[in-house]
């Protein structure tokens, strides 16, 4: 324990740390303070007129979707002036996934049940990058400075120093996503309630926005670990830094270019941004018309297939697991002077 509390302690103390924690809170400031200059409760006469859109916009949907359905049964010739879906059920109000509500009608005002999504977003980005170069840092400058060789010379055990090391950095990034979660929303929460609207805050919302923060938390903390396990092998904070860089230029942009010049189907699943889409947003839809130019299924082909979080995962675990693991077995054996 005395281990665990001495990283704890040295990780709490880096100033880069400590820097990050402040940019963090800068970031909060500056959105908090946007929003609250952007929005205002808004009146009677703004709520009752926005009622009345929005049971206009639900008249124009059952209207469209009636005219379809008389088209479909022959009672009105087809008008070219107006879309006719193959299925009238793409019009039906009853099936829509989200129908207009009174939020959509009133610019200027925050609404928390629309607007929590893209902020929880927008956090779990911020905490990725702190996740990734805190974990980058906090090994590389021990290794660089000779930290490590004098900690070993307390605890001269490698394996055990450097897991402590990860547990520790894994513990304070957890530790601080709850409390930066918890800080974030809660305070737009309060602005939805004092200068804005709360929305529609039920239980598919909350699930939703729970499952969102959940994989984001996972994913934050694989990017801590991968940017721990590349300084490790690096021996650098700058060999984080350097591996992402090349990975990005080299394969994310220039290998997409030359595989679409050469009309390789399906670039998308090659590329480790899609996984890490998928996962945070559970799935992804993507479309490549060269999955069915060559195949017997040509022009029933849509050109569309999906990713799901649980392939998405397998492969980020795989990734980072294979870079930990060899930063574990490296480290056993370097010469670390």
């Amino acid at each position: 324990m005395n281990l665990v509390r001495a990283e704890v302690e040295r990780l709490l103390a880096r100033r880069f740390v400590q820097l990050m924690v402040v940019l963090l809170g800068f970031a909060f400031v500056v959105t908090t303070v946007t929003t609250v200059l952007g929005s205002h409760q808004p009146s009677a006469s703004e709520v009752a007129e926005a009622r009345a859109q929005v049971a206009e916009a639900i008249r124009g949907l059952e209207v469209e979707h009636q005219r379809c359905l008389r088209i479909k049964a022959g009672e009105v010739p087809l008008d070219q002036s107006g879309y006719v879906p193959a299925d009238c059920s793409e019009l039906d109000p009853a099936l829509q996934e989200r129908l207009p509500v009174v939020a959509d009608y009133l610019p200027g005002v925050f609404v928390f049940g629309q607007q929590a999504e893209p902020l929880l977003y927008f956090l779990i980005a911020f905490l990725l990058l702190f996740g990734f170069l805190v974990g980058a840092s906090y090994i590389g400058a021990d290794l660089t400075s000779g930290g490590v060789v004098n900690l070993l010379l307390w605890r001269p055990r490698r394996l055990t120093v450097l897991g402590t090391k990860l547990g520790a950095l894994t513990g304070v990034v957890a530790v601080l996503s709850v409390v930066a979660t918890v800080v974030y929303l809660g305070t737009f929460w309060v602005i939805g309630q004092t200068a804005g609207l709360p929305g529609r805050m039920d239980g598919p919302f909350w699930q939703n926005l729970g499952a969102i923060w959940g994989r984001g938390v996972v994913l934050v903390l694989l990017a801590s670990a991968l940017g721990f396990g590349i300084a490790t092998l690096g021996r650098h904070t700058s060999a984080a830094l350097g591996a992402v860089a090349a990975y990005a230029v080299v394969w994310e942009l220039g290998a997409r270019v030359v595989f679409e010049i050469l009309d390789v189907a399906r670039v998308d699943q090659l590329m480790l941004s899609t996984y890490v889409g998928a996962w945070l947003t559970g799935r992804v839809e993507l479309y490549d018309d060269m999955v069915c130019s060559d195949g017997p299924g040509f022009g029933l082909c849509s050109g569309s297939y999906t990713i799901t979080w649980a392939p998405a995962l397998a492969i980020l675990l795989a990734l980072v697991g294979a870079v930990t693991v060899a930063a574990f077995a490296v480290f056993r054996r370097r010469d670390l002077i």
